[in-house]
């Protein structure tokens, strides 16, 4: 007899289950600023990156898509990029990605930190990189931060050292 309750049980537990899953695919999501911008608050996202070309290799899509929603972008580029001594041709390069991204130039900024050097090999100290970021979230409202995840997307140990530095 009480096998028959423990079944009975875990059926009803079952037809639960289902019944919610059916509900919540059918039911419509919650709007979040990513999925709706022109329904709730603009938002200030930081994207930091680690050199200047990271945002075209890397982010192109994200810049664009928040952009389109009509959020307000923002860069943080922690090195000029000068691990070929072409340092001020990549921070160029960034400003003109920035005009093509829709991003404004003035919302972009390129450190030429000397603990924050370009290149392999280069170990960033993640306090040092935190305090920067930290200034630039302040400075400017910064609702979201957007960064590589914790493989630097490419392995490089600047992009990761970066990740490190956002957590």
């Amino acid at each position: 007899m009480a096998w028959i309750l423990t079944i009975s049980s875990l059926i009803l537990i079952w037809i639960s289950s289902l019944c919610k899953i059916f509900q919540a695919s059918w039911s419509p999501m919650k709007n979040s600023f990513l999925t709706n911008g022109g329904a709730l608050q603009k938002r200030n996202v930081l994207l930091v990156i680690a050199h200047p070309d990271d945002e075209s290799m890397f982010f192109t899509p994200t810049i664009g898509y928040l952009t389109s929603r009509g959020h307000n972008i923002h860069i943080l580029c922690l090195s000029i990029g000068n691990a070929d001594g072409k340092g001020s041709t990549r921070k160029l390069e960034l400003h003109q990605a920035c005009t093509i991204l829709k991003v404004p130039v003035q919302n972009a900024k390129v450190l030429d930190h000397p603990d924050l050097q370009d290149g392999f090999g280069k170990v960033w100290n993640h306090t040092l990189l935190a305090k920067i970021i930290e200034d630039e979230m302040i400075s400017h409202g910064i609702n979201l931060i957007i960064t590589f995840d914790d493989h630097g997307v490419s392995g490089h140990c600047n992009h990761r050292d970066v990740h490190f530095g956002v957590r």
